[in-house]
């Protein structure tokens, strides 16, 4: 495992971290809390020191469960978590109040939730879970932010941006008030390296990519006649004939790349190693498999530059979230 600096943070963070949505049990069905934990436990094994989580996962299962591997781990473990909008609405919609998405008391009150969940006396990274630019100049997530770091609760702090819209982030990275940001970012979705990612160098802020693998669409393993479990995420992200569009774009990618070319998810999570600008990588992970092979990639070192060339050509302009 290699480890990169989550910009200014100070915090020595695993090239692969750990997306810990799907071990929530909610969105992403199948799998089992043993399962999980075996997982996460192995992926710390091999070096994994950042797992990223959210108080929405599961309603904070998944916080539980990574707070339980965590304070049982002898190593230093990051934790990132977010606070989810009030409202409940992803992602937040223009024209709605911060009342209604992130006043200050539902601030503190989530950050004291995750704390509970997680069995943890701070965290290492809180994110407000949504975001719109018109939130910039509200006083309530600043003062909590503010308040939480100066109770020692929280040590840094942090947005995830909303999908397919890095540039919302903009004017919030140059406040200097935020210290990462988490943004989908893979292969399909390079839209992140136009301004954000020079504006992150810039500011010396972090980078989490999310979303490294498409929610699966760059696994290499779905096809047009794949079935997801009613009531899973996936069944309504790949709905209608999304899978057969997802099929198009991937076999074209492996034509370009040929036959001699390492596993489709390998590349992709490598190429978003390969940007400067992210301080880590959070797959999902819910396997032992997963953890085993995930974690092991950034020891192949960079991508070569006529690969990396290859996976520029496929970006694809398209939002499944909406």
């Amino acid at each position: 495992m290699k480890y990169r600096k989550l910009g200014r943070t100070g915090f020595e963070v695993s090239e692969m971290g750990y997306g810990a949505w799907g071990i929530g049990g909610k969105q992403w069905l199948g799998g089992s809390d043993d399962e999980s934990e075996a997982a996460l436990k192995r992926a710390i094994d091999l070096g994994v020191n950042l797992i990223d989580t959210a108080l929405a996962y599961g309603d904070g299962h998944s916080e539980q469960l990574v707070g339980q591997v965590v304070r049982e781990s002898s190593q230093k473990i990051y934790v990132a978590t977010k606070v989810p909008p009030k409202n409940r609405i992803w992602p937040a919609r223009s024209g709605t109040p911060i009342s209604e998405v992130f006043p200050y008391a539902y601030i503190m009150q989530s950050a004291e939730e995750s704390l509970r969940n997680l069995g943890l006396e701070t965290i290492d990274l809180l994110q407000l879970h949504v975001w719109q630019p018109e939130f910039l100049d509200a006083d309530d997530w600043r003062r909590a932010f503010e308040d939480l770091k100066r109770s020692g609760k929280v040590r840094r702090a942090g947005i995830s941006v909303s999908e397919h819209d890095p540039d919302s982030v903009l004017d919030a990275v140059r406040t200097d008030l935020i210290d990462a940001v988490q943004v989908i970012y893979n292969i399909f979705d390079q839209a992140p390296e136009k301004e954000l990612f020079p504006l992150c160098i810039e500011k010396n802020v972090g980078v989490l990519a999310r979303v490294p693998l498409d929610e699966g669409a760059l696994s290499g393993t779905i096809t047009a006649e794949t079935k997801f479990p009613a009531g899973d995420f996936r069944e309504y992200y790949f709905r209608g004939d999304r899978k057969k569009q997802v099929v198009e774009h991937v076999d074209a990618l492996l034509r370009d790349l040929g036959p001699s070319a390492e596993p489709l998810p390998a590349l992709a999570l490598r190429f978003c190693l390969a940007h400067p600008a992210v301080s880590s990588v959070i797959p999902g992970m819910r396997t032992v498999k997963h953890a085993e092979s995930n974690s092991r990639l950034p020891d192949l070192g960079p991508l070569p530059d006529d690969t990396l060339a290859i996976l520029k050509r496929h970006a694809w302009d398209r939002n499944f979230y909406n």
